[in-house]
């Protein structure tokens, strides 16, 4: 116990350079944790894909239609379970700057895909009764003050023309990396306005979202169905969900190697503060250290005194970090929405701060603990005088 407050009354001694160590160290791991959330929320539609869910498109480009009538083919694969057929809508409501998310899709078999997007059954059923219905995101009504039975409007940019629709469900999420700003509307309602305004658009849809019974048997069936359009007009490309979602990430990837590499940075600058504050408490004490080791303290013993004042210091400011990081994530969250839909501090990051914060503790003590443990007697009095 002695020695115990002895170490918390060295680590504190100088009351303002400890407590800004132990700011700066905060700070670091705090930036570092909001960085790692960042890309963290980058990937959020990676880790949210389903073993499951296949991916068919166009082998050309997502941009190029395929034939409806694939469906029924795609469906008779072994070990397809469901078929879906959907396209990126891509309408904008009043104003481009209030952009969100919304996909056309075959309403009653993407319910089915996606059991993670939790409706009530009473608004099920009436969206799925209503060709002119929309189901949105719990976050999108919210930060549109949007509510069912609400009545609204989206130009089309990729299917021109005003688009009226009516709010009949709100999802939300069954696990936190959900996305709850997407709004979704019948496939059919899109293609039932191009067979009256644009024929040779009628027919084709942008992508087929596929449900299969065995996860691990996705390479083979993905090669079965692309096998049954070799050579025709419209070859196909299937993946995984999470394959898909990948291609969409790797466009950003320098960005996110910077990101990557600046969080890394921030903890090795940190480093290098904590390992300047222990040199210098080192070299101020060397004269007190002496005097120990005449009163019977072994070199070893006061090297981890050292670390372990390093230590306290460096981990009171992952503390701190991980105080504040939650609060300060919630306001990126509700300020970044329309960007980052999916934006939480993760386990993971949670449990890399203090790691980190034990790691700069550890490190930054190590030199002058060595120098502490060696030095002779007679060479610190020498140094004092």
């Amino acid at each position: 116990m002695l020695l115990l407050r002895l170490i918390v009354k060295n680590a504190f001694r100088h009351r303002l350079r400890s407590l800004l160590t132990i700011v700066g160290v905060a700070i670091a791991l705090t930036a570092f944790g909001l960085m790692r959330t960042v890309l963290d929320a980058w990937h959020a539609g990676v880790s949210a894909s389903s073993a499951n869910r296949l991916v068919t498109r166009n082998a050309v480009s997502l941009t190029q239609p395929l034939p409806y009538a694939y469906k029924g083919r795609i469906r008779q694969v072994t070990g397809v379970d469901i078929v879906a057929a959907g396209n990126w809508f891509g309408g904008v409501y009043l104003d481009e700057k209030n952009f969100f998310a919304n996909f056309a899709m075959e309403a009653e078999d993407f319910f089915r895909l996606y059991p993670e997007l939790v409706v009530s059954p009473v608004e099920r059923k009436a969206f799925l009764a209503d060709r002119k219905a929309a189901v949105i995101g719990r976050k999108l009504a919210a930060r549109f003050h949007w509510r069912v039975g609400d009545t609204i409007t989206l130009r089309g940019t990729i299917f021109p023309g005003q688009w009226p629709m009516t709010i009949r469900a709100i999802y939300k999420g069954a696990r936190p990396d959900t996305d709850e700003t997407v709004l979704y509307l019948h496939w059919s309602y899109v293609d039932e306005v191009m067979k009256k305004t644009t024929p040779r658009r009628a027919g084709q849809t942008g992508f087929f979202m596929v449900g299969i019974d065995d996860a691990t048997k996705a390479a083979e069936i993905s090669k079965n169905i692309d096998a049954i359009f070799r050579n025709s007009q419209a070859e196909t490309l299937t993946e995984t969900e999470k394959a898909f979602q990948m291609g969409f990430v790797s466009m950003s990837e320098a960005i996110l190697m910077a990101i990557t590499v600046v969080s890394y940075v921030v903890i090795v600058i940190i480093l290098a503060v904590a390992a300047n504050t222990m040199a210098m408490s080192a070299r101020e004490r060397l004269g007190e250290f002496a005097v120990l080791k005449t009163l019977g303290f072994s070199g070893p013993a006061l090297g981890l005194m050292l670390l372990a004042e390093s230590l306290l210091l460096s981990l009171s400011g992952a503390a701190l970090a991980m105080g504040l990081l939650p609060a300060i994530t919630d306001a990126f969250a509700k300020h970044l929405a329309e960007y980052f839909p999916i934006f939480f501090v993760s386990r993971e990051t949670m449990l890399l701060i203090p790691a980190f914060g034990a790691a700069v503790g550890v490190l930054a003590a190590v030199a002058p603990a060595v120098r502490v443990g060696t030095v002779r007697i007679a060479e610190a009095f020498r140094r004092i005088g």
